[in-house]
């Protein structure tokens, strides 16, 4: 069992910039890709960023590129999404989960792990 603890989320103005963080325990997060999902109020939940077990290898949605930057310190079993320039329309509940290698990043379904979540506030 991998058990994965978000932090790092709060109240923004827009056009500012904060960092989460994703801390595995239970397992080691080395041998997982990681994707970073968030869900507005009223919304599903959808794909934001995801990151090959090497972290050589990355996937963004449209709306976050060159803005988000999703990494990897797998000594320290974290995954990093850092984000910049927020928008209002980035506010959400922010979810780490954790797959097994392989394709379809974007795919919930391929999630075995998730976090709790941490929100996400930006204010206009």
């Amino acid at each position: 069992q991998v058990q994965l603890v978000e932090s790092g989320g709060g109240l923004v103005q827009a056009g500012g910039s904060l960092r989460l963080s994703c801390v595995g325990s239970g397992r080691t997060l080395s041998s997982y890709a990681m994707g970073w999902f968030r869900q507005a109020p009223g919304k599903e939940r959808e794909f934001v960023a995801a990151i090959s077990w090497s972290g050589l290898s990355t996937y963004y949605r449209d709306s976050v590129k060159g803005r988000f930057t999703i990494s990897r310190d797998n000594a320290k079993n974290t995954v990093y999404l850092q984000m910049h320039t927020l928008k209002s329309e980035d506010t959400a509940v922010y979810y780490c989960a954790a797959a097994p290698p392989g394709r379809d990043w974007d795919r919930q379904s391929r999630y075995d792990y998730w976090g709790q979540g941490t929100q996400i506030t930006v204010s206009s």
